[in-house]
């Protein structure tokens, strides 16, 4: 049985992401580990990141015109750009600076909090319910980390709470989009989302930089290699063009697992890259069990969006059927009822990442997307 062209240029798409995801996580650990490049200034780096996306997407829109910009209004800017900016920022900010303290495997096993984290910050905003089954899902999921945490050798608490601060930054952030950009009617894509996030991030990133950074930059003795900040720039960018593609041709299930198995393999990866990640058997029961936990949750996402088609299909159904009876039609069209209203990337920003856009979001967070 021949695959067709189509699955396997998906399958592409999916092995694309993953590498680049896994390789982008892993070169930002090399570039601020004092063991290896040794800068470990990650605002700065991050700011490298905001400035670049920036300017490429800058280029794209104003000078060679791929895209149109979006009607952003002054109002649009002030009430939702700049405080989702701002928290995109912090979530940057906090996540890369955890890479100074903590192993990338014990990162990843962190980010396991980020449904729950979500789900905190949308009952709290008024999107979403609190229901007794969902919470025992969080609570699962917290009580895995827990573990996992407990079996971590080389603990800091530094940078547990530097990562976990970055997740809810990075929550609120989901909810704030949800909340603000969808009541405007506003959609971006991922380069008029740069074009328009990121200087405003790379304004929120100066302020701690100019008051943490700039007087170590002042006083030490820092490497900068061109080469090094442009390549990790650019796979930064690639990455969140990578994540695009793959939404355009998958559903949100197939993203999630994609999502799960390479959590895992940057694990593995981690460990044999960087030989003080070393992880216990604790370690990977705890996260087990996060995972249980998560993998719940996003089947009962999808049962709730499901149920929540069920009366319009059956509305659909009904009509098409007394349509074909008064016109004696075959012809009829229908709309399709296997569109999944939750093809997005709900876990879609990462700390590698410039900006992945997120206008439609759920609340499963980046548990098996982050980066």
């Amino acid at each position: 049985m021949m695959i067709s062209k189509q699955l396997l240029l998906t399958y592409f798409y999916l092995f694309v992401y993953i590498v680049l995801s896994s390789g982008v996580i892993l070169y930002n650990k090399w570039v601020l580990s004092p063991k290896y490049f040794n800068f470990p200034l990650p605002i700065t780096l991050t700011m490298i990141h905001m400035g670049f996306s920036g300017l490429v997407a800058f280029f794209l829109i104003r000078v060679f015109k791929v895209v149109s910009p979006v009607k952003m209004t002054l109002e649009i800017y002030a009430t939702c750009v700049i405080p989702i900016s701002a928290f995109f920022a912090a979530s940057l900010w906090f996540g890369n600076t955890a890479y100074l303290f903590i192993s990338v495997a014990f990162i990843q096993m962190l980010k396991a909090l980020m449904p729950v984290a979500t789900f905190v910050m949308a009952v709290i905003c008024g999107t979403d319910k609190l229901r007794c089954d969902v919470f025992l899902n969080m609570f699962l999921v917290s009580i895995g980390v827990v573990i996992s945490s407990y079996g971590e050798i080389h603990f800091n608490i530094v940078g547990t709470v530097y990562q976990v601060t970055g997740i809810f930054a990075e929550a609120l952030r989901l909810v704030l989009t949800q909340v603000l950009l969808q009541k405007k009617g506003l959609t971006l894509n991922p380069i008029t989302s740069l074009y328009y996030i990121a200087p405003c991030s790379f304004v929120f990133l100066f302020i701690p930089w100019y008051l943490l950074e700039k007087p170590e930059m002042e006083v030490s003795q820092i490497q900068f290699n061109f080469w090094i900040f442009f390549s990790n720039a650019l796979c930064a960018l690639a990455l969140n063009f990578s994540i695009f593609l793959v939404i355009g041709r998958t559903g949100a299930v197939t993203i999630r697992v994609a999502g799960v198995l390479k959590d895992w393999i940057l694990i593995a990866l981690s460990t044999l890259i960087f030989p003080e990640s070393t992880i216990t058997t604790l370690n990977i029961t705890g996260y087990a069990i996060a995972l249980c936990g998560v993998v719940m949750y996003n089947y009962l996402k999808i049962k709730d969006v499901r149920a929540a088609q069920l009366p319009i299909d059956n509305v659909i159904d009904r009509t098409a059927k007394e349509l074909k009876m008064e016109k004696k039609s075959s012809d009829l069209y229908l709309p399709d009822d296997n569109a999944d209203s939750t093809n997005s990337l709900d876990s879609t920003v990462d700390e590698e990442a410039p900006f992945i856009p997120s206008t439609r979001v759920s609340h499963l967070g980046r548990s098996n997307l982050s980066s």
